[in-house]
């Protein structure tokens, strides 16, 4: 690929692909963008981390190779657009990135950066793990019970951002359409929004949640939904889950019905259940059982609601870290927003970049340095040192800047045996 707007590493190899999966390298180059706000500080609180965690898993053997690129406030200062069409080819051709936050003008008529993205990376699949680490202050009573694995359908529902004003013609048509051909009588001077579910992409979620589940070892796949109230869209997304079980994973997986009917409710060995729940039980179960669901699949904004409420039992949207898979390319990011009113303080907790970087790493099969980014961010937790958004919620907790979180961790990840 030719660059006009970035000058390209001198140094890495690109990640190949198979039909086994990605071909990686021993110095992979990875696309980051740190994005706005506090985008900047939290990469360069995260990145030695990373970096350290590959040398101490692999020594000299290995090492990560990143091409930071701009996209939000900084592109548009530096390019005059939001999301040039090299940051989002950069990011397509070395198949796998990094994310920070990208902010959202506040103004009328601008669509979410972080969407368009998804669209134009044609990225349909995101997933959120949620786990409690050890120390980390939360409002439930056991989150150790806390471990999930979220995903969420990207290119559908409402977040497909299909919407017409109410002073518009087309809402307007429809409203009379809808009124005189179905009876359903809808308030004129209605805005109207538009809630696109297909079976293929239904299904496509649900197959790469399975996967997920069978690759791990889990033990159940939750498909959620409202089909009491949504039939027709929430309520074929549940079927469409159970047909695509059965059809591609009969043998490996057993339904709820079936569970009762032919095992008296004790899941066999080496099968996982298929269930579901709507959107409501769904969030009660998940305060007061959530050990009983292990990979949840939901509609686009199901999962959003779901994943953001499990993040804030988990203690909070800082630690939140997630991925977006494409066909060809895998986009790590951090789940929270960018907090413009705390950039340039240095005071941002950087965890969820770490964790997001820790997935990354495991993507790329560097399972021993993931898992070590991860314990370092829990020791130090667990030690108390933490950034103002955990110290506040701890009794004789010290305070750290953000960089000094950093330092933290990475001493931590250096000091390990």
């Amino acid at each position: 690929m030719e660059f006009q707007l970035y000058d390209p590493p001198t140094s890495g190899s690109l990640i190949g692909r198979d039909e086994d999966g990605l071909r990686v390298p021993d110095d992979p180059i990875v696309g980051v963008a740190p994005g706005d706000g506090i985008g900047a500080e939290i990469w360069a609180a995260a990145r030695p981390v990373l970096e350290a965690a590959v040398e101490r898993a692999y020594g000299s053997q290995r090492s990560v190779v990143w091409f930071e690129l701009l996209a939000g406030e900084s592109a548009q200062e530096k390019f005059g657009e939001r999301l040039p069409k090299e940051t989002v080819e950069a990011l397509r051709h070395f198949q796998v990135g990094l994310k920070g936050p990208l902010a959202t003008p506040q103004e009328g008529g601008v669509g979410s950066l972080n969407v368009e993205l998804r669209r134009r990376l044609e990225l349909h699949s995101g997933l959120r793990p949620v786990k409690w680490l050890e120390g980390v202050p939360c409002p439930v009573k056991h989150p150790e019970k806390l471990d999930l694995l979220v995903f969420r359908e990207l290119t559908e529902d409402l977040h497909a951002g299909v919407e017409w004003s109410a002073d518009s013609e087309t809402a307007r048509s429809l409203i009379e359409r809808v009124g005189s051909e179905e009876g359903i009588e809808l308030r004129e001077g209605s805005a109207l929004a538009l809630k696109p579910l297909s079976a293929f992409a239904s299904k496509r979620l649900v197959r790469r949640a399975i996967e997920y589940a069978l690759e791990r070892g889990r033990s159940s796949v939750t498909l959620v939904h409202e089909a009491n109230v949504l039939p027709q869209t929430e309520g074929s997304f549940r079927d469409w889950g159970y047909e695509l079980a059965a059809e591609e994973f009969g043998p490996q997986t057993v339904s709820e019905a079936e569970l009762w009917e032919k095992y008296d409710g004790s899941r066999p060995d080496n099968k996982i259940v298929i269930k579901d729940r709507l959107m409501d039980t769904m969030f009660q179960q998940l305060l007061l059982r959530p050990d009983n669901h292990s990979v949840i699949a939901a509609t686009n904004l199901n999962g959003q609601y779901l994943a953001s409420a499990l993040a804030a039992q988990a203690g909070g949207a800082s630690l939140g870290a997630g991925a977006s898979f494409g066909e060809e390319v895998t986009l790590f990011e951090t789940a929270h927003g960018s907090a413009p009113k705390q950039a340039g303080r240095d005071s941002a907790n950087p965890s969820a970049l770490m964790l997001a970087g820790a997935l990354l790493l495991e993507h790329l099969g560097w399972t021993e340095a993931g898992r070590l980014v991860v314990k370092a961010v829990q020791e130090t937790i667990q030690s108390q040192r933490v950034t103002a958004d955990l110290e506040r919620r701890m009794s004789g907790g010290t305070l750290l800047s953000c960089s000094e979180f950093g330092a933290a961790v990475l001493e931590g990840l250096q000091a390990r045996e």
